[in-house]
C-alpha cells in the first residue's frame, strides 16, 4: 500500500466510491482482502477439454461423469489397498450413475442399512478430497439445498478426532434411519462429479453424425461452468437456426446420411413429413442406391420400408442443397467459390460429369427435378417444401434455447490460463505468415479474422432484416465449407463428388497450409503471441476438427508439445479411421494430461457391469510444484481486485471516502 498516492486516489475516486458500496467499512474491505489472498494460494481448479463429440451423448455423459478418469484416480488415491479392485469399481460406478446403481444394489444386497453405512462413509471421504481445493464459500454454493447443512458438517469435520467420530456416525445413522439415504447418496455423487471438474471446455463440433446432440446441449445448458469454441458443424446448425436454407438442407442431409433423425425430430420438433411426401412422390421408382444411409452409426433399428424412405429423402434434400448453395455462390462472387457450382457440368443425356477437360461416369443419372437448361432453379414443389422446412426450423423453441446457449457461452476462440483454444484453423500462407482474408471491403487475419467471423455469426442470428444481416447469413454458410474460413480451411467440401463420381481423386479435399505448419514451434509461438499469450513451457494451442489417425501412427501432440489436437474419434463414424474413441485433456494443479479413450460400449453396461471407458493417460506438461490460483487468469483478476481494495482502505484512512454504517 506504500505506493498508493493521494493523486492516484483522486484519479480513481469515482470508481472507489462505487466500490465502497460493496465494502462500506474498513473491516469489510480488510476481510475481503484476507479472503482473496487466501484464495490465491489454493490449488487451481481442474479444467476438462473435450472436442468433436458429434452427438455421441452416451460417451459424452460418461466422460463428463468420470472426468476422464479423474474420479477413478481420486478413489485409488484415497482407498489404495484398503478396498479391493472390485469394490473400488463399484464405488466409481455409484458416483457416475447413483440412481441407476442404487436400484441394482437393492436387488442383491441383503443388509441394505449396513451397505448404506459403509457407502456413505466412503462417499464422505471422496467428497472431502475433491472439495479440499476450494473455499468453503465455493463448496457451499455447489451444495444441494436439501442437504446443504448436513454436507457442510460432514465435509469440514474430521473422523480422526475422537470427539467428532461419534458426531459424524450419528449424522450418517440418522440419514439412514429417516429413509433419506438414497437421496443423500445421489446428492453426494452429483456433488463429487461437480467438484472434480471446475470448468469444462468444448473445443467444437457438438452436432451431426451421432444421435444425441440435443441431449448434449441440454446437459451443457445446465452445467456449472463451461465454454464452447464453435466448430463448423455447430456453425452449420447455427446458420440453419438463423434462417439460412442451404444450412438447413445440409443439416437434414447429414441426418439422413447417418440415419440419425432423433435430434431433428425428437430434439427440435422439425417436421420432416413434407420432405418424406415429396421424396416418395419424386423418387417412387428410383432405387437411390448411392443414398443408402450409413446404418452402422444410426440412432435406431429401422425396417426396410423406413430405410427406403430415408434413402429417398436423402437424395431429395441433397439435390435441393446443391441448388441452394449455387444460389449463394452466384450471389456472392467475392466468396470465390464459382468452381463449386457443378450441376451445369453434367451431360444429362449421356450421364457424364464433364470437369476440367475430362469426363467421369455418374453413379446416379436420375435427376427428375433438374432442368438441364436451368439446372439450379428450384421446382415449385421444392420451393414449397423449403418454405415449410424454413418455418419448422424458425419456430423450434428448443432450438432457440440451445442457440442462445451456444451464443452466450460460445465463440470462435478463447484464451484460458495460457492455453489458446479454437476448433480448426488459423489460415496461413505457405511461408507461415497470416493469410489476409477479404470480408466485405476489408481484410482480416489472425485474431482479427476470428473476431470478425464471430461478429458475423451473431449478426446473422440476432440482427433485424437488412443487407448486413443478409450478407452475414450467407457468410455463415461460407464458414461451414469456405476455403478461407477459419472453421474449415480446405480447398473445397467435395459433397457432390463423394455422392456422384466414383473416381476418388475428385473427392480429395486439400487442407490449408496451417495443418502442416502447426507442427512447427515457431509458427505456434507466432499464433500464441497474436492472441496475447506469451509463448512458454506452459502455453499451448488446443484444436479439434481433424481426427488424429492413431491407427496409422499419427500423434495428437505436435510442435514439441506446443499444440494438441484432441479430435481422436469420439464419433463412431470416425473410429474406423482413428482406431480409438477420442482424446480428452485434463489440466489440474500438477499439469496437463492427455487421455486416450477406447470405445464406450453403453451406459447400461457401465451401470450393470461397472464397465468404465478404458483410458490411457499421456503426460504433456507436468510440474512437481502445484499450480495455484495465483498463477491463473482468475488469480490475476483477484490480484487486481486486492490492489483496488487496498486503495479503498487508504481512501478510508486518509478521509477521501467516509466509512458508512
Amino acid at each position: 500500500m506504500g505506493n498508493i498516492t493521494p493523486e492516484s486516489i483522486v484519479s480513481d475516486l469515482r470508481y472507489l466510491q462505487l466500490l465502497s458500496r460493496s465494502f462500506p467499512t474498513i473491516a469489510d474491505a480488510s476481510t475481503e482482502i484476507i479472503n482473496l489472498e487466501a484464495i490465491l494460494n489454493l490449488p487451481k481448479g481442474t479444467e476438462h477439454f473435450l472436442s468433436d463429440v458429434h452427438g455421441e451423448y452416451e460417451a459424452f455423459q460418461h466422460v463428463l461423469k468420470n472426468a476422464s478418469g479423474a474420479v477413478k484416480r481420486k478413489v485409488n488415491e484415497i482407498f489404495g489397498n484398503t478396498l479391493r479392485e472390485a469394490e473400488k469399481k463399484e464405488l466409481c460406478t455409484l458416483i457416475y450413475y447413483p440412481e441407476e446403481k442404487l436400484r441394482l444394489v437393492k436387488e442383491y444386497e441383503t443388509d441394505i442399512d449396513d451397505w448404506y453405512l459403509i457407502t456413505l462413509n466412503q462417499l464422505v471421504k471422496v467428497c472431502q478430497n475433491v472439495s479440499s481445493k476450494y473455499t468453503r464459500s465455493k463448496v457451499r454454493k455447489a451444495l444441494p439445498k436439501d442437504f446443504s447443512y448436513i454436507l457442510q458438517e460432514l465435509l469440514h469435520e474430521s473422523n480422526i478426532d475422537p470427539n467428532k467420530h461419534a458426531y459424524i456416525n450419528v449424522i450418517i445413522s440418522t440419514i439412514i434411519s429417516t429413509k433419506r439415504a438414497d437421496d443423500f447418496i445421489i446428492a453426494m455423487c452429483n456433488l463429487i462429479q461437480r467438484l472434480t471438474i471446475d470448468s469444462l471446455h468444448i473445443v467444437g463440433d457438438i452436432y451431426d453424425r451421432g444421435p444425441g446432440a440435443h441431449i448434449i446441449m441440454d446437459l451443457l445448458c445446465d452445467y456449472h461452468n463451461f465454454d464452447i469454441q464453435w466448430g463448423n458443424h455447430d456453425i452449420l446448425w447455427m446458420g440453419a437456426a438463423s434462417g439460412n436454407e442451404a444450412c438447413m438442407a445440409n443439416v437434414i442431409r447429414l441426418s439422413m446420411r447417418y440415419a440419425n433423425l432423433s435430434t431433428l425430430e425428437d430434439g427440435y420438433g422439425i417436421n420432416l413429413l413434407p420432405l418424406a411426401t415429396f421424396a416418395m412422390e419424386t423418387y417412387a421408382n428410383d432405387p437411390c442406391t448411392i443414398f443408402a444411409p450409413k446404418m452402422d452409426f444410426s440412432d435406431g433399428n429401422y425396417n426396410e420400408k423406413t430405410l427406403r424412405l430415408i434413402t429417398q429423402m436423402h437424395k431429395a434434400i441433397t439435390i435441393i442443397q446443391l441448388k441452394l448453395e449455387a444460389e449463394i455462390i452466384s450471389r456472392r462472387p467475392e466468396f470465390g467459390m464459382e468452381k463449386r457450382r457443378l450441376l451445369h457440368l453434367i451431360d444429362y443425356e449421356r450421364g457424364l460429369f464433364c470437369y476440367e477437360g475430362k469426363e467421369y461416369p455418374l453413379r446416379d443419372t436420375n435427376f427428375p427435378t433438374i432442368d438441364p437448361a436451368d439446372p439450379y432453379r428450384l421446382t415449385d414443389e421444392e420451393c414449397e417444401l423449403m418454405t415449410k422446412i424454413h418455418a419448422s426450423f424458425m419456430n423450434s423453441e428448443k432450438m432457440k434455447k440451445h442457440m442462445r446457449c451456444l451464443f452466450t457461452y460460445g465463440g470462435m476462440y478463447t484464451v484460458c490460463n495460457s492455453n489458446l483454444l479454437y476448433h480448426a484453423s488459423m489460415p496461413l500462407n505457405e511461408d507461415g505468415s497470416f493469410k489476409h482474408v477479404r470480408i466485405g471491403k476489408k481484410e482480416y487475419w489472425g485474431r482479427k479474422l476470428l473476431l470478425k467471423t464471430d461478429q458475423l455469426m451473431r449478426t446473422a442470428y440476432f440482427d433485424e432484416e437488412g443487407e448486413e444481416k443478409n450478407f452475414a447469413l450467407d457468410y455463415v454458410w461460407y464458414m461451414w465449407c469456405g476455403p478461407d474460413a477459419p472453421s474449415y480451411d480446405k480447398d473445397k467440401m467435395a459433397t457432390f463428388e463423394r455422392y456422384f463420381v466414383a473416381d476418388k481423386e475428385l473427392s480429395k479435399e486439400t487442407k490449408g497450409y496451417y495443418y502442416a505448419l502447426r507442427n512447427r514451434v515457431d509458427i505456434c509461438d507466432q499464433i500464441l503471441r497474436e492472441f496475447g499469450v506469451e509463448p512458454g513451457p506452459h502455453s499451448h494451442i488446443i484444436n479439434g476438427h481433424v481426427p488424429v489417425k492413431t491407427i496409422k501412427g499419427e500423434k495428437p501432440i505436435k510442435a514439441d508439445g506446443k499444440l494438441l489436437v484432441i479430435d481422436g474419434g469420439f464419433s463412431k463414424a470416425y473410429q474406423p479411421e482413428t482406431g480409438i474413441a477420442g482424446y480428452t485433456l485434463v489440466y489440474h494443479s500438477h499439469g496437463l494430461q492427455l487421455v486416450q479413450h477406447q470405445p464406450f460400449e453403453s451406459t447400461q453396461k457401465a451401470i450393470e457391469e461397472g464397465q468404465d471407458i478404458k483410458s490411457t493417460t499421456i503426460l504433456v506438461d507436468y510440474s512437481t510444484q502445484r499450480v495455484l490460483v495465483k498463477h491463473t487468469d482468475k488469480g490475476r483478476e483477484l490480484v487486481t481486485q486486492i490492489a483496488d481494495l487496498n486503495k479503498l482502505l487508504v481512501a478510508y484512512r486518509t478521509g477521501f471516502i467516509k466509512e458508512k454504517e
